[in-house]
């Protein structure tokens, strides 16, 4: 089963293939997304990495959290679930 990890603290210009590149050391990467804003289209400086399995997963955390990658410490862990619904304010409308 695999793990998805959150990765925080990314440097603004990295790109999906070096960060796919730092995981890689760890296991096998299934898929490597730095979030970007939606209306600039601008790095938002974190991404997600889905590990092919829950140990290559935990063998990333524990070897890459807090890695200084151009100035910046990574930080590193497993993603929360995704909250369901309709993102925004709480459901509120204004």
């Amino acid at each position: 089963m695999s793990m998805k990890i959150y990765v925080g603290n990314l440097p603004h210009q990295m790109t999906e293939t070096e960060l796919q590149t730092i995981f890689a050391e760890a296991g096998n990467v299934v898929s490597a997304k730095i979030i970007t804003d939606r209306q600039t289209g601008q790095p938002r400086g974190f991404g997600f990495v889905e590990m092919e399995t829950k140990a290559e997963g935990r063998r990333a955390i524990s070897t890459i959290n807090t890695r200084n990658v151009d100035g910046r410490a990574l930080t590193v862990n497993e993603a929360k679930p995704q909250k369901s619904g309709f993102g925004g304010r709480g459901g509120q409308w204004r």
